[in-house]
């Protein structure tokens, strides 16, 4: 397990109640290893909805002390690459688990495959079909009407050597289907005598043309984990309806094992989209720079954004796993990360829209240092050294010539603390010809070094600023949410008529401390009084730094 992740077993929940059950004495599993898989398709990046289902296989293998395998589900060969399958490798590692020599391809087992499709079709349980894709469609049939094939009687000879001439390459695309012969008058129309292996010419990241029939996924699949050994196939809700097909198909062959499939509710976050299709879209017509656009729910996304593998997982478990789909604030996300980064995330100061602070009271030529804290809540992390100086850069918006009420920052006439540094009193400013503030004007009083008041008055303001003189420019990247509507996909029109103008704002010229000079990606910080930032694991470099913000200081998620 990674050192960036909790070691920690994940909450109980009814899949573990389950197993439980069948590891008990005369249980289903009773003196077997618990043995699970995690099996995406390699056509995408990972995004946080994959997060719950590589939490609950993993962190159920690690609980029961069990196996978790992660295999390519490669038996699409349409839109899978090798890229997909190495980002997968990477995103998994970065959640803190592992495979150990556990790693396969589908691919691996298309021969047994095969062969179990044999065994089908002497047992007379499939059959070759020869209607075309519109006509099975049209003979699939309704709640009340069974559906049809004139093919389903065909002999097993006349099939078995259709399939193998099918294998070699004689028929078209599309011209033939093998299907299982369950039960055309089923209610489940997954077992109307669904296909389970059709002629597909495409070429395969792995097997290059050696293949033109390729398994369905709902026959694949329960051989998989039947090869493997897998105990508990755990997946997602919408996979329930097949699960009866999963166990005809453990039931029907000569299966070295007998997993059993246990379907819990997928993940859905509010103002976002987690298609595959959807993402992709977004990559292919430059909405998002990227599948690492820390905008997207991707987890390349979400870690360039400066969430930490520790957030997620704490997200993972605290959302709970049930029966029943819902929808996850985003809100809760930023929750988990914010108490995340509490904890570990060094304190700061980075002014993102600067104006020139000028106290002119204070010598010319001095310069002197102070010790600040890097973190209130880890005394162990020690202090660091920020240089003080008559110039200092300041919020914009710390300044208002004429303050609104309750405005406790600069003003004429008011006192702020510099944390850490000097109480200043506000004496005026100085305005370009387009009345726009460039220069901010105050004293300070010796008196108050580190931000103390000897005689005892209240200083009700206190703001962060930079050493003018000592400062580092940085580019800062603020990020908000990409849609405007907090479920784009059920509104009318594409989902992209709703993404979010604004979700993107780039502050050049910004300046930070000097301490920030060597941030190097992933580190994060809590830039005082404006929230945590990452440095940008891309973009950013000793010569030009880019922060992210991951998340504001104000929790918006409130417990209910």
């Amino acid at each position: 397990m990674s050192e960036t992740t909790p070691n920690e077993v994940m909450t109980g929940n009814f899949i573990h109640d389950f197993i439980d059950e069948e590891l008990a004495e005369g249980g289903r599993c009773e003196g077997m290893q618990v043995h699970t898989r995690f099996p995406p398709e390699p056509n995408g990046y990972l995004h946080i909805g994959h997060a719950k289902a590589i939490c609950i296989n993993f962190g159920t293998a690690e609980k029961y002390k069990g196996i978790c395998n992660l295999r390519m589900d490669d038996t699409n060969p349409t839109k899978e690459d090798v890229e997909y399958v190495d980002a997968i490798k990477e995103d998994i590692h970065w959640l803190g688990f592992d495979w150990d020599d556990r790693f396969y391809f589908a691919s691996e087992y298309f021969e047994q495959m095969y062969d179990f499709a044999v065994e089908l079709i002497n047992k007379g349980l499939a059959y070759v079909c020869e209607l075309t894709p519109e006509q099975m469609r049209e003979y699939r049939g309704d709640t009340s009407t069974p559906a049809k094939s004139p093919f389903r009687d065909r002999p097993a000879e006349e099939s078995l050597d259709l399939f193998k001439r099918m294998r070699a390459g004689e028929f078209a695309d599309g011209s033939m289907t093998l299907r299982a012969k369950i039960d055309l008058a089923s209610g489940n129309f997954n077992m109307r005598d669904p296909v389970i292996y059709r002629i597909n010419r495409l070429h395969h990241h792995r097997t290059g043309d050696s293949w033109c029939i390729y398994p369905m996924y709902d026959f694949a699949h329960p051989i998989e984990d039947a090869l493997e050994g897998i105990t508990h196939s755990l997946c997602s809700l919408e996979f329930e309806d097949h699960r009866p097909l999963y166990d005809w198909v453990i039931d029907n062959i000569s299966a070295p094992s007998k997993p059993r499939q246990i379907e819990f509710a997928r993940l859905g976050i509010n103002n976002t989209v987690m298609s595959k299709r959807k993402l992709r879209a977004l990559v292919e017509e430059n909405h998002v720079s990227g599948w690492d656009d820390p905008r997207m729910p991707t987890l390349c996304g979400l870690r360039r954004r400066g969430y930490t593998p520790r957030s997620i997982r704490s997200f993972i478990d605290q959302i709970g796993v049930s029966k029943v789909n819902s929808i996850v604030e985003y809100s809760f996300l930023e929750h988990c990360l914010r108490d995340d980064l509490n904890e570990t995330a060094a304190r700061v100061m980075c002014v993102t829209r600067p104006v020139k602070l000028v106290i002119t009271n204070y010598p010319e030529a001095q310069t002197e240092t102070f010790e600040v804290e890097n973190n209130p809540n880890r005394p162990e992390d020690g202090t660091r050294t920020v240089t003080f100086s008559r110039e200092c850069w300041i919020e914009a918006d710390d300044f208002m010539e004429e303050p609104i009420k309750k405005y406790q920052r600069l003003y004429p006439g008011n006192e702020v603390r510099l944390k850490s540094a000097y109480i200043v009193k506000c004496t005026g400013c100085k305005k370009n010809e387009n009345g726009v503030v460039t220069e901010v004007y105050a004293e300070y009083d010796p008196e108050t070094r580190g931000g103390n008041t000897p005689d005892g008055r209240k200083v009700r303001g206190t703001i962060h600023w930079v050493d003018a003189e000592n400062a580092v420019d940085a580019e800062v990247r603020l990020y908000d949410n990409l849609f405007t509507v907090p479920d784009p996909d059920a509104q009318e029109g594409s989902f992209l008529d709703y993404l979010n103008p604004k979700s993107l704002e780039v502050l050049t010229n910004c300046k930070a401390e000097k301490s920030l000079a060597e941030a190097k990606a992933p580190q994060s910080f809590q830039f005082m009084r404006l929230g945590y930032f990452c440095v940008d694991n891309k973009d950013s470099s000793p010569e030009h730094l880019v922060f992210n913000r991951s998340v504001s200081l104000k929790d918006g998620f409130k417990k209910k």
